[in-house]
């Protein structure tokens, strides 16, 4: 989370003189003083190398100027594309001081076909007729590394939200080229920003055994840092700019925003509410703002907000979701609003969109305003109208802190504190498709107690019967993931959504489906199902390896199955040894 310097510098310009605002700084005061434990840190490494690409005027043009800078080394690369060729020129771009001069370096025949990287460590791939290399290895009498990119192109050749660091696609924009030219020459040296995420392979739901589920955090990431590797997930660290979406859309909390953790920043938000509360503070509204165009757009409109309205600065808007939001609300703020900008990332905006709508259905299922979270556009002054303080005519004991960083449990504990004093509960709800809370179905028609989705349950939501032939289900643990029906061999399970409010109840394990258990027929012990025996009987009967004692092998268990192929005398037909009934 951004460090505050002091309360006068998080005010906003915001009004002091009525009881509520005075509340309101004795909390600001409050929640300067939460220190966010430490997180690791990525270095970047830049010489200053720029490449300039786009159409030759332009990027001539962009390099004169970029040359100036002594400490940058500019590289222009001119890219001419017709119907029937495709070539680049490569020229080295200098400037004495009163003129620029350029020197050409070679020209290729081929494209550039894609670019990846970082500050520092950009690839440039040239694709010719006969191979695909790397740009900066025809350069070797010059530097070599691609330390900053100004991409002068129309589209880009980076199709993320967000860019990476050092990497720069003003479009047609003039404000945007001036920008970078302004930037750019400040990236010579060493760099470091905070590792934004941890990930906790074992919990993730990504895939098992090949299957993939969840997507959710590649699918909501704008800077498309995280990718798939097999059954979990891959994310680079050099990318990653602390949008925070993924861990937002995360269902089981295996990607976790680290700073701040979770618990610092629950920590910062029950201080700031108690200090409030203390001050005589009444019907809090917490408004979330990133530390960047969102503070810049509500210190336009300091005195109108309203003085209960309390302000909360973090690094994104997409690093703080349903764990967060609910806790605050059971700390005794009457609203969440999240204040989003015409900068926020699309995909990090439709990600708090998804989740605010589960967020609702909770609310409604207790009988509370579907107001209490809401999600705020700042395009004018008519956002400050939906800034009042929620209408209650009841008071909410405040609950204690929730030390943890355990995103689940954080939301469960919140929900159901909200629930024990709701005005209206409800014993459960149904909720939006693909939300991360439900039960799942089983065709009992259909399942065969295989348990292969037991095996792949990355929750362990779903359990065995132990030496029953029983499938059980944890609610609480469920995370709507869809494995198990993607891992089922008879697509007889899938997901539910929903949410039980009774966490005694969701915490319980329960039967989905069970039957009576086969018997062995040599020793008496039940090894499986009688459906699974059936099935596989009814399947295996007509095959040449299975006629005779092979058949009557199914109905064995494990260990007498064993005994009777060693029985068997040498030489002896099995087809011809009599079944049992």
């Amino acid at each position: 989370m951004t460090g505050i310097n002091d309360a006068q510098d998080l005010s906003l310009g915001l009004s002091t003189d009525s009881q509520n605002a005075k509340a309101r700084t004795r909390a600001l005061e409050a929640g300067a003083q939460v220190q966010c434990e430490p997180s690791a840190l990525i270095n970047f490494s830049s010489a200053g190398s720029v490449y300039v690409l786009g159409a030759e005027d332009t990027a001539h043009k962009a390099a004169g100027q970029l040359a100036k800078h002594s400490q940058l080394n500019c590289i222009v690369v001119s890219i001419n594309e017709s119907r029937d060729q495709a070539s680049i020129k490569l020229e080295i771009v200098t400037n004495n001081g009163s003129e620029t001069q350029i020197d050409s370096l070679a020209t290729l025949l081929g494209r550039i076909s894609a670019i990846s990287g970082h500050l520092g460590h950009f690839d440039i791939r040239f694709e010719t007729p006969k191979e695909s290399i790397a740009l900066q290895k025809l350069l070797v009498s010059q530097n070599p590394s691609i330390d900053i990119i100004l991409d002068l192109t129309d589209l880009g050749y980076i199709a993320s939200e967000i860019k990476p660091p050092g990497y720069y696609a003003p479009g047609a924009s003039d404000v945007a080229l001036q920008q970078a030219l302004q930037e750019i020459p400040e990236l010579v040296g060493e760099f470091e920003k905070p590792q934004y995420f941890l990930y906790d392979s074992s919990i993730c739901a990504h895939g098992r055994s090949g299957i993939k589920a969840c997507t959710r955090c590649i699918d909501t990431c704008p800077t498309d840092a995280i990718s798939s590797n097999n059954d979990s997930i891959s994310v680079d660290a050099n990318l990653c700019q602390g949008a925070g979406s993924c861990a937002t859309a995360c269902p089981t909390g295996a990607i976790t925003y680290s700073y701040p953790q979770l618990s610092d920043t629950l920590q910062r938000i029950h201080a700031i509410l108690q200090a409030y509360q203390n001050g005589g503070g009444q019907q809090s509204v917490l408004l979330f703002h990133d530390a960047s165009f969102g503070r810049d757009k509500l210190a336009n409109y300091g005195e109108r907000v309203p003085d209960s309205v309390i302000p909360i600065e973090i690094e994104e808007l997409g690093s703080v979701g349903m764990d967060v939001w609910f806790a605050s609300l059971a700390y005794g703020a009457t609203r969440v609003i999240l204040f989003a900008t015409p900068q926020t990332a699309t995909s990090v905006l439709k990600e708090i969109e998804s989740q605010i709508n589960y967020s609702v259905a909770l609310l409604q299922g207790m009988g509370l305003s579907a107001e209490c979270i809401k999600l705020v556009y700042a395009i004018d002054a008519s956002f400050i109208s939906a800034l009042a303080p929620a209408q209650s005519t009841s008071v909410m004991p405040v609950a204690g802190f929730f030390e943890s960083n355990k995103k689940r449990k954080v939301i469960r504990a919140a929900v159901d504190h909200l629930y024990q004093h709701a005005p209206a509960p409800r014993p459960l709800i149904s909720l939006p498709t693909s939300a991360p809370f439900g039960e799942v179905l089983v065709d009992t028609k259909r399942c065969t107690l295989c348990m292969a989705c037991v095996w792949q349950c990355p929750a362990n939501a779903l359990v065995a019967g132990g030496n029953l032939p029983q499938l059980k289900f944890v609610e609480n643990d469920c995370v709507q993931c869809g494995i198990c029906s993607r891992t089922c061999p008879e697509d007889a399970i899938g997901p539910s959504p929903r949410y039980l409010y009774d966490q005694q109840q969701a915490k319980t394990a329960r039967i989905l489906y069970e039957e009576q258990p086969f018997l062995c027929i040599k020793c008496d012990k039940a090894f499986a199902s009688q459906r699974v025996i059936e099935t596989m009987i009814a399947k295996l009967k007509q095959h040449a390896m299975f006629k005779g004692a092979a058949l009557q092998r199914i109905k064995m268990c494990e260990d007498c199955r064993v005994k009777d192929i060693y029985a068997q005398e040498p030489g002896q037909n099995e087809e011809h040894i009599p079944e049992e009934n």
